[in-house]
């Protein structure tokens, strides 16, 4: 039986259990493999296949970020023969189904639930399965739902092809003929290089996302930082404190085996930038000026990690080597304010700004005027409900393979403790 099918799906949901885990992904699954170690029956609710968004909401040469060495699931970390190197998308897959393979998950796939609400002092669960009842439920779908457009994107002509990042899989699925990106996150940056790699016309409308190096003073600054235990920072202590739950991730890649993404560079082979996408007006995009502080922002985030890395290493008296810091290769001129789509031959667009949390169906008051649950680590105000996965949970690597077994094992506790009290 193949390890992601576990159990087949039209295996009954039980009745009762005492702790219902609503996703399969790799929080769900580090929930059940903490729960099966403790001996409390549950069940994980899968709305497709475990690892379903890695599968097929990837592009075809997607890579992880971060070194495989931070791939840190429980009692399965990373043991390959490249832990410096960055998993491909069909190796992360490999990994989750490793991992599923590893324990008795009681996995139920397709199963979509559609309202969580009060039983009691428990829930009750109603699936397009059926309903089933628990003690306590773990909500570990993480807080990217649903894919962000403006409003202004269903003027656009209709004959130019527009999907979201995580529709996109390669750059022989969109027409021929120009490519405009939005958004210049992770996967903005990513895909914009990866249609730019393939010989295509690219124009990249960017925003606020920062940058980081991806090597400097002789190691990986995802190396530095977890020497320097950024990783291991709780949110409360952060400077920004829940802020930082909202700032947009460094943009930097693991392709070719590692580097830094530099749009400056891009530009200089081609790649078209401008500043923020603004809106539409008679078939021209309306660009915010301020591409130029844009880059400076995002160049200067990088620099400053790195200002930090230097302070590390003189305080500690690590011997590494020096190194030139970043000098830019390319400045902009005076800003685009707006771009013809139809001039500039534009016959696509990719959204690449990001997703809306989606909790609407959860019938229980733990969310906040902005729809997002508030919690402790994880732990809300209504006894029995846990979140688990959601960005900076408790630490940076709380929607990670890198933090998220720390984070189901403290739940876990906290969910044992209340089964003793039952019992």
């Amino acid at each position: 039986m193949n390890a992601l099918s576990r159990p087949p799906s039209d295996t009954p949901l039980p009745p009762h259990v005492s702790v219902a885990i609503v996703g399969g992904g790799q929080a769900g699954l580090s929930m059940s493999w903490h729960l099966h170690q403790a001996g409390i029956d549950h069940v994980v609710l899968e709305r497709h296949s475990a690892g379903h968004s890695w599968r097929n909401e990837r592009w075809d040469t997607f890579c992880l970020v971060t070194p495989n060495w931070q791939c840190q699931l429980p009692g399965y970390p990373y043991a390959g023969t490249d832990p410096d190197g960055f998993m491909l998308r069909d190796e992360i897959v490999r990994y989750i189904e490793g991992f599923v393979a590893s324990f008795p998950v009681p996995l139920h796939t397709g199963v979509s639930v559609r309202r969580l609400s009060r039983d009691g002092d428990g829930f009750l669960i109603q699936t397009d399965r059926g309903t089933l009842t628990a003690d306590q439920v773990v909500v570990a779908t993480g807080g990217y739902h649903d894919p962000v457009r403006p409003n202004w994107s269903y003027a656009i002509d209709p004959a130019i092809t527009q999907i979201h990042s995580q529709e996109y899989l390669r750059p022989e699925q969109l027409p021929a003929g120009a490519t405009l990106v939005i958004g210049s996150g992770q996967s903005g940056c990513q895909i914009a290089e990866d249609l730019h790699i393939a010989g295509r016309d690219v124009h990249l409308c960017l925003g606020d996302a920062p940058r980081v190096a991806r090597r400097y003073r002789g190691r990986d600054v995802v190396g530095w930082l977890d020497s320097m235990g950024y990783y291991d920072m709780p949110v409360d202590q952060h400077p920004l404190k829940e802020g930082v739950r909202d700032n947009t991730n460094h943009y930097v890649t693991g392709r070719d085996g590692g580097r830094d993404i530099d749009l400056r560079q891009r530009a200089l082979e081609g790649m078209q930038l401008y500043g923020r996408a603004e809106g539409l007006e008679d078939g021209r995009l309306v660009i915010r000026p301020g591409l130029a502080g844009l880059l400076d922002s995002a160049d200067a985030t990088s620099e400053s990690i790195k200002t930090s890395i230097d302070r590390f290493i003189d305080k500690a008296g690590i011997a590494a080597p020096e190194e030139a810091r970043y000098t830019p290769v390319w400045t902009p001129g005076p800003d685009d304010l707006s771009l013809d789509l139809k001039d500039a031959g534009i016959t696509s667009i990719v959204w690449c700004i990001g997703f809306r949390a989606n909790f609407r169906w959860i019938d229980v008051p733990v969310f906040d005027g902005r729809g997002m649950p508030g919690h402790k680590r994880g732990v809300t105000a209504q006894p029995g409900l846990y979140f688990l996965g959601l960005p900076w949970m408790h630490t940076w690597g709380s929607g990670r393979f890198s933090g998220v077994a720390r984070d189901a094992g403290f739940l876990a506790e906290r969910i044992a403790a209340h089964v003793r009290v039952d019992a």
